[in-house]
């Protein structure tokens, strides 16, 4: 094993385009891991360790998942964050489920229309202001039972130690430092610093990244909790790095940054109880949305197939509708009106009256009032994870930097990424067109608001226990990956392992276009099928959607089951009762 801190500045020069024919390591069956006293699932193997490590030493699942998102910032910068946000969906024994809330929030300074002409989403002026430390601190003083610092301290310990990199990381961050910006623009000199490979080489599994910056933020914020970061050094650095570059965030936004408990988007599907992730969430809304329009259809289970054409027409269709009313009505319920008939049963049935079981309708037809040009998207580096704890509480938490290493741009000295989910913003008040831009009223900016975001950490629960955890990555594919999960698992009651495996896809309304992974489970005329019903169908050998690190829990036995998804690596990890009881000892 070669030992290499990443502290010098890369020149790829005439290797980037061999980087960029790097291919994406091959597909492995899902991992798996069972047990009674606790499991983790993140994109990870050290990361779901020091999560079930935490739930081993008499923690629970709250404060593993709190200790696994600070590992995952170390050891998957494309996603895992402490200058991101997102949504923590805890499920505690005997009582309600909630969303720890800590979504980032516009600048001050922000109009409707500060991005309409901005191009460039790698810059200071693309970057929400950050909420995970808040959150994962708010989930903290809520729900959690070890002392904060014995939750930070395992991330800031192998920030200095440094990480083995595993073919997942060396892809990810060789194919982001191949990019030409990346490599000569002066903006992302910090990134090239930190993540860059010394000696001209690329990272290659095996290799060891050392993040010394990283540890510093992390020792401060796991001493002082929120303090340091939103109002302390690590607050002056990041002010500093805006400044820097031209960006809107100012000292008292940090300041005023709070998370927030919000009750679950809570419905009854099948015999079970149904709980998202709230607004600013369009996860948890538009999710159950689409199951309620297709149990109104009637989807049954094809026993020759994991999905038939008759599926993945349906589903289509219901995708088609339910993301067109996602850009109608769904953005920040603290600045906008939310009618809750939105998810009702009701407003299913009215919207699946006109599908058509042999052809697909075209999205123009379903357009409404919303006014359409002819012609951003959301990225889809996020990253989930799931936890459980032998007492059954659960935790399902969905964070992100938006795109794949959020805006490139490192905080000077303090060695970790900066979002850019100002992105997430419908940047063009009143534009909405058939290549997927959104300007739509709800979602425009405003000083304070939270972006519209498809994140969609789910629980399931039944007889009032928790027996599913779901949640994946995707950009707006989550809201259609959580879908199909739970389709497979509720609808045709698949296991969660087949589930997870089983072949994706997506459609968002607009652009009009249903995007199909490759699978050899799928008939092998998929493709001609659906476009014989009228279908524009993109299928790529090399696509991938999502990467749904689950949970499935069997009531009956109290063995839950982690499945950690293929598509970009990561791991399940039990805890074991013996080591427990050695631990404690």
């Amino acid at each position: 094993m070669r030992i290499l801190i990443a502290s010098v500045c890369l020149c790829w020069g005439s290797v980037a385009n061999s980087a960029s024919l790097l291919g994406l390591p091959a597909r492995t069956p899902v991992q798996t891991a069972s047990g009674t006293e606790g499991i983790v699932v993140s994109n990870c193997d050290i990361a779901s360790q020091i999560g079930a490590d935490v739930l081993a030493e008499g923690g629970n699942a709250v404060d593993a998942a709190i200790a696994t998102g600070f590992a995952l910032a170390v050891t998957w910068p494309e996603a895992g964050n402490i200058g991101g946000g997102g949504f923590m969906m805890v499920a505690p024994p005997d009582q309600d489920v909630v969303c720890v809330e800590y979504r980032e929030t516009a600048p001050s300074s922000v109009k409707a229309d500060s991005l309409a002409k901005w191009t460039n989403r790698r810059h200071e002026r693309m970057v929400g202001v950050p909420g995970t430390v808040a959150g994962f601190w708010l989930a903290h003083q809520k729900y959690g039972k070890l002392p904060w610092k014995r939750l930070v301290q395992p991330a800031a310990q192998i920030a200095a130690e440094g990480i083995v990199v595993d073919e997942y990381l060396a892809w990810s961050l060789n194919n982001y430092l191949s990019q030409q910006n990346i490599q000569t623009d002066n903006r992302y000199a910090e990134f090239r610093r930190v993540y860059g490979p010394p000696e001209k080489q690329f990272w290659e599994a095996g290799d060891r990244l050392v993040q010394l910056d990283l540890k510093k933020t992390l020792f401060l914020i796991a001493e002082q909790g929120p303090k340091a970061f939103y109002d302390g050094v690590i607050a002056d650095q990041i002010v500093d790095q805006i400044q820097r570059g031209d960006g809107w965030i100012a000292k008292e936004d940090l300041k005023k940054f709070r998370a927030k408990v919000r009750p679950a988007i809570h419905g009854r599907i099948r015999g079970v109880d149904f709980y998202g992730a709230p607004l600013p969430s369009s996860g948890g809304t538009t999710v159950l949305m689409e199951l309620r329009m297709l149990d109104e259809l009637g989807l049954k289970k094809d026993e020759q197939h994991f999905w038939s054409a008759d599926h993945v027409h349906l589903m289509t269709e219901v995708m088609r509708r339910a993301f067109r009313e996602r850009a109608a009505h769904l953005g920040d319920a603290d600045f906008v009106e939310i009618n809750p008939s939105v998810w009702s049963d009701k407003h299913a049935r009215a919207l699946v009256k006109n599908i058509n079981p042999q052809q697909a309708t075209p999205s123009a037809e379903i357009v409404g009032d919303i006014e359409i040009t002819i012609g951003p998207y959301e990225s889809p580096q996020t990253t989930h994870f799931s936890v459980i704890d032998k007492n059954g509480m659960g935790v399902s938490n969905t964070y992100t930097l938006e795109a794949s290493f959020g805006s490139g741009i490192v905080v000077k000295g303090a060695g970790f990424l900066l979002n850019n989910e100002m992105g997430d913003f419908n940047p063009v008040p009143g534009r909405t067109d058939t290549r997927g831009r959104i300007g739509t009223k709800p979602n425009l900016m405003a000083p304070g608001k939270r972006m519209l975001s498809s994140q969609s950490p789910v629980i399931i629960k039944q007889d009032g226990q928790v027996k599913l955890l779901v949640g994946s990555p995707g950009g707006r594919t989550i809201i259609n990956t959580v879908m199909e999960i739970l389709v497979q698992t509720l609808f045709f009651e698949r296991s969660l392992t087949e589930a997870v495996d089983g072949p994706r896809f997506h459609h968002q309304w607009l652009p009009d276009v249903l995007r199909l992974e490759t699978d050899p489970t799928l008939p092998e005329n998929m493709k001609s099928l659906l476009e014989e019903r009228g279908h524009t169908v993109s299928q790529r050998n090399d696509s991938r959607q999502g990467s749904a690190h689950s949970i499935e829990v069997d009531l009956p036995t109290g063995v839950a089951t982690g499945v950690a998804d293929w598509r970009r690596g990561g791991a399940a990890v039990r805890v074991e009762k013996e080591s427990r009881r050695l631990r404690q000892q």
